[in-house]
């Protein structure tokens, strides 16, 4: 396979010279972390049929430990709600109880043991709360009514998602709420020993609905304007910063459009990083899309172009994710200043030591990616 150099069939003006670019498995330094490489699991929701009140199970415990074992640079949790009402279905996990707390502490502890740095994504799923999980054979249509467990879903408008139930606005005193919740979750989050936030802005969940006039249709001082709909993120990043150390790397993941005239685009995004990077945010995982039913054409690295965008525009590092599978690819982003790390998803779903095999595919070095008792007994590289 042809190695991937980059989006718009250059690299970008600040790309450094051969021999000086960095490369998919060399270590990335943000604050006082060191990452071992840039290969790192997406935050991906698991639904467990065994996680009761937001609480982490063994199979988070096996999810994350075994791509953490096979050698994720970091490994995220997926979206971990700062309230119960911030769920997407009664079956996500939580952070905002000292069970929760205590549960996550034994997986980080593991993740840690493996080499790898522990990240979790903090997230309040607004309109998008109380739906049925993702399993097979759920009928996923609809919300889950509170006579069967579900509840009452918040946005910045009373705008319901096609074919799901419609929202009750939040007033302003509920808003200070919300930003609390983010705050005691991330103080939570560093008491349990992670190493890496990342504030779940994307997707169409809560912080995203605020950023879009497409969910937010309010006239007061989170509506309208530009700087009135990115207030609740900034407020949100800046009550995180408060709690969380400054030396620990904060991220924060937007949807770099929503695919659909008139809504959230890549200039707000370039703008809105702009903000972030004034306020101490280390990295911007790109994504796209989420907020309403759009036209996508998802094929392989589709979303990089945004991530070199809103690099650029924004000066912050990013991370690039959509459909990224081959070891060629990924590490051509990072050598092509697309991205800073590489996020997968669905590949390392499928393929739990995916970095082992990248790694000697572009003939690197595995030592530091095998556990040891898997390396004592296979061949040296």
């Amino acid at each position: 396979m042809r190695p991937y150099v980059g989006v718009l069939g250059m690299r970008p003006r600040t790309a450094r010279v051969k021999g000086d670019m960095p490369h998919l498995f060399d270590p990335l330094v943000i604050g006082d972390l060191r990452l071992p490489n840039r290969a790192w699991l997406s935050p991906m929701c698991q639904y467990s049929v065994d996680a009761h009140d937001g609480v982490p199970t063994d199979w988070h415990l096996v999810h994350l430990g075994s791509r953490a074992a096979g050698g994720f640079g970091l490994v995220m949790s997926e979206a971990t709600a700062i309230a119960p009402e911030g769920r997407i279905s009664l079956r996500d996990t939580g952070l905002w109880n000292d069970e929760q707390e205590r549960a996550w502490a034994r997986i980080v502890d593991f993740v840690h043991g493996q080499g790898s740095a522990a990240g979790i994504q903090l997230s309040h799923a607004g309109r998008k709360a109380s739906t049925p999980p993702m399993l097979p054979g759920v009928d996923l249509r609809g919300s889950v009514p509170e006579s069967e467990g579900g509840w009452q879903t918040v946005a910045p408008s009373a705008l319901a998602v096609p074919g799901q139930a419609t929202p009750r606005e939040l007033p302003l005193a509920e808003i200070g709420q919300v930003v609390e919740q983010f705050r005691d979750a991330a103080a939570r989050a560093d008491r349990a020993g992670f190493d890496v936030i990342e504030l779940h802005a994307a997707h169409g969940y809560l912080l995203h609905q605020f950023l879009s006039p497409l969910s937010n249709h309010r006239e007061d001082a989170y509506g309208g304007s530009f700087n009135r709909r990115i207030r609740l993120v900034l407020e949100v990043v800046e009550a995180v910063r408060e709690v969380w150390p400054v030396g620990k790397p904060l991220f924060v993941r937007l949807s770099a459009t929503d695919w659909i005239e008139g809504g959230w685009d890549l200039e707000q995004s370039k703008a809105l990083g702009q903000e972030l990077k004034r306020r101490h945010v280390d990295l911007i995982d790109v994504s796209s899309g989420g907020l309403l039913p759009a036209q996508i054409t998802a094929e392989p690295l589709y979303q990089v172009p945004f991530a070199h965008q809103v690099r650029f525009g924004a000066g912050l590092p990013t991370s690039a994710v959509g459909l990224v599978v081959s070891p060629a690819e990924a590490d051509g982003i990072v050598a092509g200043g697309d991205a800073d790390a590489v996020m997968l998803g669905r590949e390392a779903l499928r393929h739990p030591y995916w970095p082992q095999m990248a790694a000697r595919s572009l003939s690197q070095p595995t030592q530091g990616l095998v556990p040891d008792p898997y390396f004592r007994s296979t061949p040296r590289d």
